[in-house]
């Protein structure tokens, strides 16, 4: 693997990925931009790794863009330029969501910008009491609309609070994330990490398969009218229902046990 702009390690099939860079808020690059995209989408062929925590360094959890690499240079390019970045910052937010293994956003601080949209992208957010979340697109100039913000954040806490949220640009606290449904647990800053790796190590001994199949379809099923969706989830549970994880629960039950699944 080539050398990555921030950190990366495999332990118990769980992949961590820490935006490196403290001292700028862990604010992200064209490169990392890039590699961040590359790295989720590698994932979904990597059998080795069941589970992703994505985190940062030092006080936050990601400050956005970095306003001297992107902002300043973006100003010197053409339009051509500009919409291939765009599009590039929304393949990573598609990435995660495609990516059919649970991600788990561990928030030791701020995630402003292109932060908090990476974090609405993962499946769970575990967040530090001191974090807070900026949606702070339009307060620079650009639409509150950046990156999938206005298809993920309705979705999570509803068109109302994403309204508002979008528009004003002003800090989510911890808490009241919380009661919005935005963080998943509000933790001390020191067990941020360990609570969303514990999560991730959780999520990586349950059925593999069935978890995939779970995201897939709550992705899908966002466009599609009750019908259509209860078609898709009968086809995808018959399926299941022959699968050999299924099977294992069943001849656990028997015996009086808890299952071992294998992802099949």
């Amino acid at each position: 693997m080539p050398d990555l702009p921030f950190g990366y390690v495999v332990e118990d099939a769980v992949a961590t990925i820490t935006l490196d860079r403290p001292d700028r808020l862990n604010a992200l690059t064209f490169e990392s931009y890039r590699a961040l995209a590359d790295r989720f989408h590698a994932l979904r062929f990597e059998d080795d790794v069941r589970a992703v925590v994505i985190t940062g360094s030092g006080r936050g959890f990601c400050g956005g863009g970095d306003v001297e690499d992107i902002i300043g240079r973006l100003l010197e390019q053409d339009s051509r330029a500009t919409v291939r970045f765009a599009r590039m910052t929304g393949e990573l937010i598609e990435n995660i969501r495609r990516l059919d293994k649970p991600v788990v956003a561990a928030l030791n601080g701020t995630a402003a910008g292109a932060g908090s949209v990476i974090a609405l992208a993962c499946d769970f957010r575990i967040v530090s009491e001191r974090a807070k979340f900026h949606f702070l697109f339009t307060k620079v100039g650009l639409t509150g609309a950046d990156m999938g913000a206005a298809w993920l954040l309705p979705r999570i806490v509803g068109l109302g609070r994403a309204t508002e949220w979008l528009f004003l640009g002003d800090g989510v606290d911890a808490q009241t994330a919380l009661a919005a449904g935005l963080a998943t647990r509000v933790v001390a800053p020191d067990q941020v990490v360990p609570e969303a790796t514990a999560l991730a190590q959780r999520l990586t001994r349950g059925p593999a398969l069935a978890l995939s199949m779970t995201k897939r379809l709550l992705n899908n099923e966002s466009s599609m009218d009750l019908s259509s969706a209860i078609e898709q989830e009968a086809v995808a549970q018959a399926f299941l229902l022959r699968a050999d994880d299924h099977r294992r629960f069943y001849e656990a039950w028997k015996e009086g046990r808890k299952p071992e699944f294998e992802g099949k």
